[in-house]
């Protein structure tokens, strides 16, 4: 009996709905519900670089200094950030499903709250209503798919949920600049509403209820230790790089937050259910994806930052300028869905994690070389390379991160896996904003110089170096199941 009850677990064989249908109906079902969570994470990807763009335009708004209105991103991240770690157990709890859709819901309805907001504390008060559904968007919705996904197509269905978190910072800042220049800053938020509304009807036509779920019960304690700790590390690390705090009120933070973060370790070891297990870095394939990922997500995540204001400040180049070249490498993200799964299968997990690591690594030390005479097209070409890698390498990760998570322990897995990507993405800020002010006081320049730009690039680079090596330690049958290539004994 348990054997036959084990067939029908989710990613391990047929489950009892799938049992009933042709074979062809589950990539059917993988596509559509892939589409549907990667538009929401698409949503929520858009919405969180449009309103750097539109920050000056508030500021006049509301009559505060360009300063001041960095409040509205940090109050998002923080409650992003708190939130996260319990999205796991709430998914349990209430049904992926439904807390999927009312997260969509909630993103939605603070969107409209801050667009029609009349005063700054209205607009805080609706950013961190809107945290709160992103932090349930992000992890809920890739438990949905893995959920509902075979072993077989998980590599095709992250393809989907990659490209998101690529061309949301990429297509966000030309976006944002359109809009404001055009219009105004209230269609930042307002452009969520129809994506929120069609996302809301697609979830409840076409994505089928979870099995049950039996939820433990609530880490109350690690919550708050969890939630301290999150919100701590990224509001006090983002200030480094935003400016938006006193170095001495940033300090702070990220020493509270790192405190808070080491006591919910403790508390997490001596718990019976945790809110975020860390026993599940025990598992080879999913302790490589979060180490070796959060060193390749530090350097990617300072890419968005640097990249334009190098452009800007080094090149010359205005808004609109820079935000179409750091546009192509958009295309590079598309173009991988396609090619993935038969690179994967054709080399394995382990030698497309460490090679891919390690040119993707080249191309952003190459970035370093970027200067005004080079011509335009070769800057292209160096873009659009480097966003096929990127996507590549984000698609392996987050795929090899659940070869062998238990069914049971899913929901847990995402969400310690979604809290350490959201906040190794937030070191990178801070780690590019670090190497500029220091190699900009090495030099004695008040403002950042093309040659600092270069340094910051390089040191991203090293940063990123070591995941090449750490997929090296994979077996190489890491994975064979997702991917198919079924590796020759040496």
């Amino acid at each position: 009996m348990p054997d036959a009850l084990h067939r029908f677990l989710p990613g391990q064989g047929p489950d009892p709905l799938s049992a009933k249908r042709p074979r062809k109906a589950l990539p059917k079902e993988m596509r559509t519900t892939a589409l549907i969570v990667a538009s929401a994470l698409f949503m929520q990807n858009l919405d969180s670089t449009v309103v750097t763009t539109a920050l000056p335009s508030m500021a006049r708004a509301f009559n505060v200094s360009p300063v001041t209105m960095n409040i509205v991103i940090t109050s998002y991240l923080v409650s992003l950030a708190a939130f996260i770690p319990a999205s796991g157990w709430v998914a349990d709890r209430y049904g992926a499903k439904n807390v999927f859709r009312a997260a969509i819901i909630v993103f939605t309805a603070a969107s409209i709250l801050c667009g029609v907001s009349q005063s700054l504390p209205m607009l805080v008060g609706a950013r961190i209503l809107q945290g709160m559904g992103g932090a349930m968007m992000v992890p809920v919705g890739r438990l949905l798919l893995l959920r509902r996904v075979g072993k077989a197509d998980l590599v095709a269905a992250m393809s989907w949920l990659t490209m998101p978190a690529l061309l949301g910072p990429v297509i966000g800042p030309p976006v944002g600049g359109f809009l404001v220049t055009s219009l105004s800053w209230h269609w930042i938020f307002d452009i969520n509403i129809p994506i929120g509304v069609v996302g809301v009807i697609l979830v409840t036509l076409f994505i089928r209820p979870d099995e049950g779920v039996e939820a433990t019960h609530f880490d109350i304690l690690g919550q708050v230790l969890a939630g301290i700790g999150m919100a701590g590390l990224i509001m006090g690390l983002s200030s480094f790089g935003r400016g938006a705090l006193p170095p001495s009120a940033a300090i702070a933070l990220t020493v509270v937050g790192a405190l808070a973060a080491g006591g919910y370790v403790i508390h997490a070891r001596r718990s019976k259910f945790p809110l975020l297990d860390i026993t599940l870095l025990q598992i080879p394939t999913f302790a490589t994806s979060v180490v070796a990922g959060s060193m390749f997500r530090i350097g990617i995540g300072a890419m968005p930052f640097l990249l334009p204001l190098m452009l800007q400040l080094g090149f010359g180049l205005s808004p609109l300028r820079s935000g179409l070249i750091t546009f192509v490498s958009a295309a590079g993200a598309i173009t991988v869905k396609p090619i993935a799964k038969p690179l994967l299968r054709r080399f394995g997990f382990r030698a497309v994690l460490s090679v891919n690591a390690a040119i993707s690594t080249a191309i952003i030390a190459l970035t370093a070389a970027f200067r005004p005479d080079w011509p335009i097209a070769l800057i292209y070409l160096v873009l659009l390379v480097g966003g096929v890698f990127r996507s590549l390498q984000f698609t392996a990760y987050n795929t090899i991160a659940y070869a062998d998570i238990p069914p049971p322990r899913m929901s847990q897995a995402t969400s310690l896996y979604s809290t350490l990507q959201q906040l190794s993405l937030t070191m990178g800020v801070t780690l590019g904003a670090a190497a500029l002010a220091v190699f900009g006081v090495l030099a004695g320049r008040t403002h950042p110089g093309l040659p600092d730009f270069s340094a910051a690039f390089l040191i991203v680079a090293a940063v990123m170096l070591p995941a090449a090596w750490l997929a090296l330690r994979l077996p190489r049958s890491a994975g064979e199941e997702m991917s198919g290539h079924h590796a020759t004994p040496r």
